[in-house]
């Protein structure tokens, strides 16, 4: 008896000292820089979006004009384009001072500040063409930070605080939204758009600061990665036939292109390399497929904008920082294919509670703040383990590169299966909508099973 309750008393110790641990990891200087970073990636994403839309129809600009500069966001999307130059290109003068990362990150919030700055100088009222122009501009080197900010914070940290790291991130890149959205508004409010942009202008200070002051990261490429670059880049230079120039960029394109493909395939193998990149392709296929039917669904259930602002904005947000915060703690206690199965389990019961919702014929808000309480504490969890995930799937040598694939591809299949979800609607009705949207998540479940019996995983349990 003495033995069992001794056992049961360290355990109990034990636990206690493991959520310690787990929470200390929020305290170190390079999980803070992160969250200074993720507030920097964030800030211009709406400047160019929401807030910006709201500028220009305040200002009389068309609804077609303002729907057409949404393609703005294709920058993000293309962003792998560039990502090879980020990845391997050192930045004249720059990289040796502050490293190839910070150089990068650098550079593109000082484009970020000057793009934001002349957009606040600009009149919608005199033309729309130079506001669009500068829109693309801050757009680019938005997504440039994003290549190189995903770079450092993966080249930073061991696997086992990838979670804490993507957790930081995305609190800070929440809050930045925030102070895009609420604060640039209530600055417009109050002193007029050139004030509220001059101000999210100066706000991009945090992020030059924090790259200032943070560390590069020394990551270690596998020795057979460099052996791998060499072959291929020796089978281009063996072609003699072709002109010096072409042979030139040939190699580089190789180099920074092809390469971590290869790299990639060379590490796990080519039926364990697709099944993960389907996986990517299928965690996000419940969230991103119900995300544009939530807000129509509220209205048409009969709720009002001041009840939709007060507990899906302002609550929903609050809910899914606590989830963030929870998800980087789970992966470091529990590992991070545990906590990838919580995120999708958690995701599923939101739908299936969305569907429950929608079949009462009054809307109450009680209802309303569960679901959409257990939704973004559900979606906190969910993107922390695979943003977590996807990290570790890089390779030092190419990780900007690597991440920049990953994380476009992720959101491919559901963005394609989100511009279906209207017609879905109106075939079916919400209740079965969201069943539907629920089940989606089941085939990555299944993927993900067979991914944890493979030993390349191992490293992503807890120990």
């Amino acid at each position: 008896m003495f033995e069992r309750d001794t056992a049961r008393r360290t355990r109990g110790f034990c636990g206690l000292k493991g959520w310690r641990a787990a929470l200390g990891v929020y305290a170190q200087p390079r999980v803070l820089s992160m969250l200074c970073l993720g507030f920097s990636a964030g800030l211009p994403f709406y400047l160019v979006f929401q807030t910006l839309s709201a500028w220009l129809r305040q200002s009389g600009v068309h609804l077609s004009t303002i729907g057409m500069l949404s393609w703005v966001g294709i920058v993000y999307s293309i962003k792998i384009l560039w990502a090879p130059v980020v990845d391997r290109v050192p930045l004249p003068g720059l990289n040796r001072l502050l490293g190839r990362r910070r150089s990068w990150m650098l550079l593109a919030q000082l484009g970020i500040a000057v793009g934001l700055l002349i957009l606040s100088w600009s009149d919608p009222a005199a033309g729309v063409v130079r506001i669009a122009a500068w829109a693309v501009f801050v757009a680019f080197w938005a997504a440039t930070q994003d290549i190189a900010v995903d770079a450092w914070r993966i080249e930073s940290a061991a696997v086992q605080m990838q979670g804490a790291m993507a957790a930081a991130y995305q609190i800070g890149y929440r809050v930045a939204l925030i102070a895009a959205s609420a604060g640039a508004f209530t600055l417009a409010d109050r002193f007029g758009w050139r004030a509220s942009y001059t101000t999210m202008a100066a706000l991009v200070g945090v992020g030059l600061a924090t790259t200032l002051l943070c560390r590069e990261p020394h990551p270690t490429a596998p020795r057979d990665s460099g052996e791998r670059e060499g072959r291929v880049i020796a089978w281009v230079a063996a072609r003699a036939h072709w002109p010096n120039a072409l042979r030139a960029s040939g190699a580089w394109f190789v180099a920074a292109v092809i390469c971590p493909l290869i790299d990639y395939f060379a590490r796990y193998g080519v039926r364990l390399g697709l099944l993960t990149l389907v996986f990517m392709g299928t965690y996000r296929l419940t969230e991103f497929t119900m995300g544009s039917m939530a807000t129509p669904f509220y209205i048409d259930h009969g709720y009002t904008l001041t009840q939709i602002a007060t507990i899906v904005k302002v609550y929903g947000l609050l809910m899914s920082l606590v989830g963030v915060f929870i998800g980087g703690i789970l992966i470091a206690r529990v590992g991070l294919l545990r906590s990838l199965v919580l995120g999708s389990v958690m995701i599923m019961l939101s739908n299936a509670g969305f569907a429950a919702l929608a079949t009462t014929n009054s809307p109450t808000l009680v209802g309303l703040g569960l679901v959409n309480g257990l939704d973004n504490l559900a979606l906190g969890i969910h993107g922390t383990a695979l943003i977590a995930f996807l990290s570790t799937l890089t390779s030092p040598k190419y990780t900007a590169t690597q991440y920049a694939l990953f994380s476009s591809l992720y959101a491919l299949p559901g963005k394609i299966l989100e511009g279906t979800s209207g017609f879905v609607v109106q075939a079916i009705g919400y209740p079965a909508f969201f069943l539907y949207t629920a089940l989606l998540s089941l085939p990555a479940l299944a993927l993900l099973y067979f991914l944890t019996r493979s030993n390349l995983y191992a490293r992503y349990r807890a120990d």
